[in-house]
């Protein structure tokens, strides 16, 4: 990897609280994720500023709509410079290839990565939403679509990778958020393992927030982290 494999979801509700963090640590310590929550709160104009900061940017705005309206979304994000977004696998095989096809082909498109099951799901949740199956083949079904439709990869839970890797081979992203250091709080999280476990399973990037973003010191837990997964 020619960066950190770990991606620091920016859980703050401003900009400005983003920054703080941001200003404390380099690109090549870390990649970026932009949700909902701060995207509603600083706009694009807060995303275009981390690019030009020199940052992998992951706009995680999960787009699920008809396939026009993703297919328009996904063009206005990949505009923005960013390096990776993604949409919900959940939206079906046509609004993934819309998808797929208004990012484009070229060598700098930003990578398109299909949301599976959320990684706060269990299975009554799963069964509620009347999907069928256990959350393993629900998972895999759903990525199943987004590899048919010529997505880079998904994003899914720890717990799944494994699968998937042998399912999809070692050029199909896994993107795994749920990941927290053995001594952190599971938070709403309800399927997680350790960095280096989710590593060791196939993961290819960490998604991870609050463990850094609301310690004492970010920069600190970051770096041993960042450590953890080199020893690892």
């Amino acid at each position: 990897m020619d960066s950190s494999r770990i991606i620091v979801a920016l859980d703050y509700p401003s900009a400005e609280e983003a920054v703080r963090f941001v200003d404390q640590v380099q690109p090549a310590e870390c990649r970026l994720k932009v949700g909902v929550e701060l995207f509603t709160a600083a706009g694009p104009s807060l995303v275009e500023r981390l690019v030009k900061l020199g940052f992998d940017v992951f706009l995680d705005l999960k787009f699920h709509d008809i396939p026009n309206t993703v297919a328009r979304a996904c063009d206005a994000a990949a505009r923005l410079g960013v390096w990776m977004l993604n949409v919900h696998t959940l939206g079906g095989a046509h609004m993934l290839t819309a998808a797929r096809e208004a990012v484009g082909s070229s060598g700098n498109r930003p990578k398109l990565v299909g949301v599976t099951l959320l990684t706060s799901y269990s299975q009554p949740d799963v069964e509620q939403v009347g999907l069928h199956g256990s959350l393993a083949e629900t998972v895999a079904s759903l990525a199943r679509l987004a590899h048919d439709a010529g997505l880079d990869g998904v994003v899914c839970s720890p717990w799944e990778t494994a699968d998937l890797r042998r399912r999809f081979g070692e050029k199909f992203i896994l993107v795994t958020p749920g990941v927290r250091p053995a001594d952190a709080d599971s938070d709403d999280q309800a399927r997680t393992l350790t960095p280096r476990e989710a590593l060791g399973r196939g993961a290819h990037y960490l998604v991870i927030g609050r463990p850094i973003t609301r310690a004492p010191d970010p920069q600190v837990a970051l770096d041993t982290m960042n450590r953890e997964i080199d020893i690892g």
